[in-house]
């Protein structure tokens, strides 16, 4: 995540990036010995859309430091509603493939109740909440579209 907008301490990853998203280091990095669980999501881009079948890419933009700051803010939120042990919450711009992962969350808590409600709420604000855009293409066309699930 070179020279892209970053907000880290040391239970907090939160980041919009160009490159390629590493899950075995989201996964490393909320790791911690007292973690009963990890979990992580994964939105990757798939070849479809509601109405639409062979979408061939998506390509995401984002206000950076806004994005990244909107992340904390939900990122605290959950923290202050579960118990956390670490977070991490990256986003990718730019062009994207079919298959490629455009956003990441990974959580650790000592029970899994607590790591599943975190992670659904952290995806989900994040959608709903902050400034990203998504552009999909297809064989002769492209089109901003709204975020779905």
């Amino acid at each position: 995540m070179k020279n892209e907008p970053v907000a880290r301490r040391e239970s907090i990853l939160v980041a919009v990036t160009t490159d390629p998203i590493d899950l075995a280091e989201l996964s490393a990095f909320v790791a911690v010995p007292s973690a009963g669980s990890v979990v992580v999501f994964t939105g990757v881009v798939r070849d479809n859309s509601p109405g639409r079948d062979g979408v061939t890419g998506l390509e995401y933009e984002a206000y950076g430091e806004v994005a990244v700051g909107k992340m904390r803010e939900i990122v605290d939120e959950a923290f202050g509603r579960w118990s956390i042990l670490r977070i991490a919450a990256v986003h990718r711009v730019g062009s994207l493939d079919v298959e490629e992962a455009a956003v990441c969350v990974a959580v650790s808590t000592a029970h899994r109740t607590d790591g599943f409600d975190a992670c659904r709420y952290v995806i989900d604000q994040l959608k709903s909440r902050v400034p990203i855009w998504k552009k999909e293409h297809w064989p002769g066309g492209a089109e901003w579209v709204a975020e779905g699930g």
